[in-house]
């Protein structure tokens, strides 16, 4: 109990605001509450069909067979669907002050005001709150809760959803797909670049709650997008449950960065599936940073579909006590000429579990394809631990794979050589740290390094040094 409390007064973010919700839900899923969903949302058929469906699959499906133990979850301990009582908001100062006051905590309003080009919020089960610049919305781009997406663009969003994704994908996939709530939807047309990021941040607040958020990116020829989104959760003694799809559709010339920051409480299980496809020329880069939450489970994957198209996935995952960080990336070559890279840093500390697990696969027609591998380990002690699963298909002769792993330790004569310039040992720990993650960090903007590098001091008091 006294290791609780004192994780408590280390996390800035465990706070919550108590309820402000529409329905008082009862724990656990079945078919009338997403019917009863469904129809609070005004939902086309087609959609309701989907979620039942869905749920028949998530029953019936098994956990996954690899990773972490899941079968200690009951998913009838869990609120699948908290809705505000206030509806989505356009205007900050006209959202309910316990959620407003919540994300000026989280620094959003400040966020938006200084480098963004639109913002959307969201509060549990529901988006709170939503802004884009006019001469973005002038230009034809949509960025928007994917509720109201699938009221006023039907067509796009049915010719999008679950087509990466599908429910039969795996567990949670299935769980989203039936339950899903809030989520982000975005839409650039041709011809259209967005410079400054779009940022979406997701809140838990209720004890015991799932959040199921779905995000649908789309980017039409020669577009550009960075979307950056941002997890934190209160502290309490029962797990919150948190199953995400996302699905991103690069478009012929198009390039679209999505850079998460996690940095959920402890008692948070986060399973999630992201996806992305590229069309000719296209480029995805994934920036994923994992930092907190008690099991994340969490790969992105790239469908490399077009000839000459590229990815990448740069991610750090911090490990402390109780925390299993089992993460990693998917490549999958398809078109020719393709190219792909993954660096994966992690960082296993008081007795943290790191694991990365990832998948490059180069197709029979996918010649001339290049892909390359990285992943590095810092081991802080002697109770903590990482492991490195990785599965490498290539079906041609004609592409190539690089693959390089390294684990390692801070050594005396690193410490030996800060500590003779006037710096004390902990701060040598913390200054080899900051390096080791450089090549994750370089690849945020400049307020985001920051924070990050913040968040990862806070997590590390007490355990580093």
């Amino acid at each position: 109990m006294e290791e609780k409390k004192t994780y408590q007064k280390e996390y800035e973010f465990g706070f919550n605001d108590g309820n402000e919700y529409l329905l008082n839900e009862k724990k656990g899923l079945n078919k009338d509450i997403i019917r009863q969903i469904s129809k609070l949302k005004e939902e086309p058929e087609w959609m309701l069909d989907l979620r039942l469906k869905a749920f028949d699959v998530f029953v019936k499906m098994e956990n996954p067979k690899w990773g972490p133990d899941l079968s200690f979850i009951n998913f009838d301990d869990y609120i699948y669907y908290s809705p505000s009582k206030k509806k989505m908001e356009n205007d900050w100062d006209k959202v309910p002050e316990t959620i407003k006051n919540t994300f000026k905590k989280l620094g959003i309003p400040e966020a938006e005001a200084k480098f963004l080009n639109g913002v959307s919020t969201q509060y549990d089960s529901e988006t709170v709150y939503k802004s884009l610049r006019k001469e973005l919305e002038d230009q034809g781009v949509i960025f928007s809760n994917i509720e109201t997406a699938l009221k006023l663009y039907p067509e796009i969003v049915k010719k999008y959803f679950g087509k990466l994704v599908s429910y039969a994908d795996n567990k949670y996939a299935a769980l989203n797909t039936s339950i899903w709530s809030g989520g982000s939807f975005i839409y650039i047309p041709n011809g259209v670049k967005v410079e400054k990021p779009l940022q979406a941040y997701f809140r838990i607040n209720g004890l015991s709650l799932g959040q199921f958020e779905r995000t649908l990116i789309i980017l039409e020829s020669n577009a550009l997008l960075h979307y950056v989104e941002g997890c934190t959760a209160p502290i309490y003694n029962e797990n919150n449950l948190h199953a995400a799809v996302v699905e991103v559709f690069v478009g012929e010339d198009s390039s679209c960065r999505y850079t998460t920051i996690q940095n959920w409480s402890k008692n948070v299980l986060n399973l999630v599936t992201k996806r992305a496809k590229t069309l000719k020329r296209g480029n995805m880069s994934w920036i994923d940073g994992n930092i907190g939450s008690g099991i994340n489970m969490k790969y992105p994957c790239t469908i490399l579909e077009g000839d000459y198209s590229t990815s990448d996935c740069i991610s750090i995952a911090i490990a402390s006590k109780n925390v299993v960080q089992d993460s990693g990336a998917k490549m999958i070559h398809i078109g020719r000429d393709t190219k792909s890279k993954i660096i994966s840093k992690s960082i296993s500390l008081d007795g943290g579990d790191t694991r990365y697990r990832g998948l490059v696969e180069i197709k029979k027609n996918a010649i001339n394809s290049f892909a390359h591998v990285e992943c590095d380990t810092l081991i802080l002690d002697s109770i903590s631990r990482s492991d490195t699963v990785p599965i490498e298909k290539i079906y041609n002769s004609e592409s190539y794979l690089e693959h390089e792993a390294k684990i390692s330790a801070i050594s005396d004569e690193q410490i030996f050589y800060f500590t003779s310039k006037g710096l004390t040992k902990k701060e040598a720990e913390y200054l080899i740290i900051l390096g080791f993650i450089e090549p994750f960090v370089k690849e945020l903007p400049m307020e985001y390094a920051i924070e990050l590098n913040r968040l990862i001091k806070l997590d590390m008091e007490g355990s580093v040094g």
